[in-house]
């Protein structure tokens, strides 16, 4: 089976790309095959997560083990395509080079037959230029409803600096 996606860039200006991949490709061919369509090197590291409709973060499956507890977290190299991605299942994040976040929203768009003769990965489509640096992302968090509640609950005194519980010498 193969499977085409659509990869896009996470910016203002249309920049994405169409993919077709094995199903039992790994993780990491896929990430291979994302980053050599969109001009990187493919030399930094990078991360996929599951997602639902909403584009919501999920499961980490990083390019190496990063974690505390070797083993304790799946590697893109021993996770194939099929294993996360299905019909019901059809969108993951992707985000290369932590230091800058290209972050991309991966959809499956397809599951097809593969043709004879064919190549795979194929970049099947690409649409836009990849600008200079990576967007800014905007993290912003829900607002506290009443900020007052909020220095009650913990019992804060911004006033009071003197008894904030903290060595201002710390370094």
């Amino acid at each position: 089976m193969i499977y085409r996606f659509r990869i896009i860039l996470d910016t203002h200006e249309d920049v994405f790309r169409d993919l077709e991949i094995e199903a039992s490709a790994t993780l990491e061919d896929f990430h291979n095959a994302i980053t050599q369509s969109f001009g990187f090197d493919g030399q930094e590291m990078a991360s996929f997560y599951t997602s639902n409709d909403l584009w919501e973060e999920g499961e980490e499956i990083s390019l190496f083990d990063v974690s505390d507890e070797p083993g304790s977290i799946r590697i893109m190299g021993e996770t194939h395509l099929e294993d996360v991605v299905n019909k019901e299942k059809t969108r993951l994040l992707y985000v290369y080079d932590f230091l800058n976040m290209w972050t991309f929203m991966v959809e499956l768009a397809d599951i097809a037959e593969a043709e004879a003769g064919q190549i795979y990965p194929n970049l099947m489509y690409s649409h836009g230029q990849i600008p200079e640096e990576a967007p800014e992302k905007e993290f912003t968090s829900e607002p506290i409803e009443d900020e007052d509640d909020f220095d009650e609950e913990f019992d804060l005194d911004p006033e009071d600096y003197d008894n904030l519980d903290f060595d201002e010498n710390w370094n």
